[in-house]
């Protein structure tokens, strides 16, 4: 691949539409000292001392979990000594004699046993929460750990263990029901009973696992055990059921059914510090509010131009009704997809490897699927939504107007290439350890800055493309602003629902099961946060290194995908050539609130 000079400019169709209070380029002087190695380049990281060490700690960690296999006491202090242990590894190293790259998985692989530890200490809180409506969990766990320790079974008291279960349910489940006849401060709380329901399903599988190692291959413990074991299970289903319905107050199948668990500020800081986020909860809102009020101005220019005035709901109504027939939703993917892999050659903006655009493949998305994932997902196989046979009338119509031709054109290059697809396609084939901090930040942060930089390039064809293109854009914002809300326990699961509806135009439907898929899935906390923040983050360092004139598009884009799954802040020191000191701290303030 030739490797072009470092100070080949960017030359754009027209001016960039910036959000407000962009900050300008600003030079980053030291561009690949000598520090970062012999064979590192513009767009190509180069190797790191620590790569073994890191391969090392994920390989260990992995059996560790699969050894510690249930959230326990057990497990955290195991974990805890396993985490302490590196850390004196770390600690150890003569940190000036690595290499650049190796100091820089130095800091990650650093700034991740912190984090761990830190997160032991919110799992052992919650864990102790578990306590008030699972009291019998730490017997359960008990037989499970007595199998992991291979330890010989006793069958007559396993049998007493469960018995005492079930007599333990049905005590505390009378409380609980006295609670809620009597209501006020003896009620159980609907996020403890949450939580309850949420670890029902790791008891029962970790409790099966023990039990059927035992059962039919010991004639004692079979006669001892099956019986109380089928009848705890029983009990135990039973009282889930009742915490789910009557304590967590959801009814399936609704709007009410989405349960989620808010985590609170000081546990929100302990991930965005992890993350190398160094703002606030309150501070993103405030982010996210102006470029949602970015976004909205854009909607009604884009509105005026197609006859709606500032009336942008009517003029995204036009924009819905513009998809194709039933059937052709997978002919129209194959052809937005070739329109931006054509776009960003015919630009030189990214290398494509002939094989990433050759494997990928393309699936449709079940009805069942589609209550929490009503638009595309992508990778090496994009799973398009579409209305399905098995549907409503209701729920068709929603499809249909929600995966418009427009929509999906600037969903399409998110999920497959430059995005999702060709991230994974890359991150199989360079610095395969750093798999080890994948973060948010770089995987949809990047897919959501190729949203940027496209509108900067005028990609979108017309007004239609644009509302497209801005309803996603909008989108990203208002996630950020209901899943801290949420998290800060300031804003409902119903209540994010109406905001999608009313600042960004989604069908009632999807924009349900977005809040569902936020808060169900297995996502973490700040996952919808990282779309916007970590596209923002990108943004600002395309700013700095190819709009300052310090690298090219494809330099610059070739780099962040051969250095790895990393939080952008040290994307940034890799692709600046300049190494953080042992004792590096989060400093960047990529978005001025000033």
């Amino acid at each position: 691949m030739k490797v072009l000079s470092l100070v080949s400019i960017l030359v754009l169709a027209g001016p960039l539409a910036l959000a407000p209070n962009s900050a300008s380029a600003t030079p980053v002087h030291g561009l690949y000292a000598s520090q970062a190695g012999p064979s590192a380049t513009a767009s190509d990281p180069g190797p790191s001392d620590l790569r073994d060490e890191v391969e090392r700690f994920s390989a260990d960690r992995a059996a560790l979990y699969r050894r510690y296999d249930v959230d326990s006491p057990t497990r955290h202090d195991r974990l805890r000594n396993f985490y302490r242990e590196w850390e004196e590894r770390l600690n150890g190293m003569d940190y000036n004699s690595l290499n650049f790259q190796g100091k820089i998985d130095y800091q990650l692989l650093r700034n991740r046993l912190r984090y761990e530890l830190s997160r032991l200490d919110i799992d052992g809180e919650r864990y102790r929460n578990a306590l008030e409506p699972l009291p019998f969990l730490p017997d359960l766990i008990r037989l499970h750990e007595t199998r992991r320790e291979l330890a010989p079974v006793t069958p007559r008291e396993s049998a007493q263990t469960l018995n005492a279960a079930i007599a333990s349910i049905v005590q505390t489940r009378a409380a609980v029901e006295a609670g809620l006849r009597e209501g006020g401060s003896s009620a159980m709380s609907p996020i403890v009973a949450r939580r309850a329901v949420g670890r029902a399903g790791e008891i029962q599988r970790a409790l099966a696992g023990w039990y059927n190692l035992y059962v039919d291959f010991d004639p004692l413990f079979t006669w001892w055990v099956a019986q109380p074991y089928e009848a705890f299970n029983q009990a135990f289903s039973s009282y889930i059921t009742f915490l789910q319905d009557q304590v967590a107050g959801v009814e399936e199948g609704t709007e009410g059914d989405i349960i989620g668990d808010p985590i609170g500020e000081a546990a929100l800081l302990v991930d965005l510090q992890a993350e190398l986020i160094p703002y606030t909860p309150a501070e993103l809102i405030q982010i996210a509010e102006r470029e949602l009020a970015w976004g909205l101005d854009e909607m009604r220019r884009a509105s005026r131009e197609l006859g709606y005035g500032d009336d942008w709901h009517a003029a995204l109504e036009h924009v819905k009704t513009l998809s194709v027939e039933p059937g052709r939703q997978p002919e129209l993917v194959v052809e937005l997809a070739r329109e931006a892999e054509e776009f960003l050659e015919s630009r030189n903006l990214v290398t494509i490897d002939p094989l990433a655009k050759e494997i990928w493949r393309m699936e449709m998305l079940s009805a069942e699927r589609q209550r929490f994932a009503p638009f595309f997902l992508g990778g090496e196989t994009v799973r398009v939504a579409f209305p399905t046979a098995i549907q409503t009338h209701d729920e068709k119509t929603m499809s249909l107007r929600a995966n418009n031709e427009h929509f999906s054109r600037a969903v399409v290059h998110h999920e497959l290439i430059p995005g999702h697809h060709l991230q994974g396609y890359m991150t199989q084939r360079y610095a395969t350890h750093r798999g080890a901090f994948s973060t948010p930040f770089w995987g949809e942060g990047w897919a959501l800055y190729w949203e940027f930089l496209l509108w900067d390039l005028e990609f979108p064809r017309g007004p239609e493309d644009r509302m497209g293109m801005l309803f996603w854009r909008n989108h990203r914002a208002a996630r950020i602003i209901f899943s801290l809300s949420f998290h800060l326990e300031q804003m409902t699961p119903e209540e994010a629902i109406d905001f999608l509806v009313e600042q960004v135009g989604h069908e009632r439907n999807s924009a349900a099961a977005e809040v569902r898929r936020s808060f169900e899935g297995d996502y973490s906390p700040l996952y919808q946060v990282a779309y916007m923040i970590g596209g923002l983050q990108f943004r600002q360092l395309h700013r700095d290194m190819v709009e300052s004139g310090q690298m090219s598009n494809v330099e610059f884009h070739d780099h962040i995908l051969k250095a790895g799954r990393i939080p952008v802040e040290m994307v940034r020191a890799s692709i600046t050539g300049q190494a953080p000191p042992r004792d590096f701290t989060s400093n960047w303030r990529f978005y001025p609130l000033d």
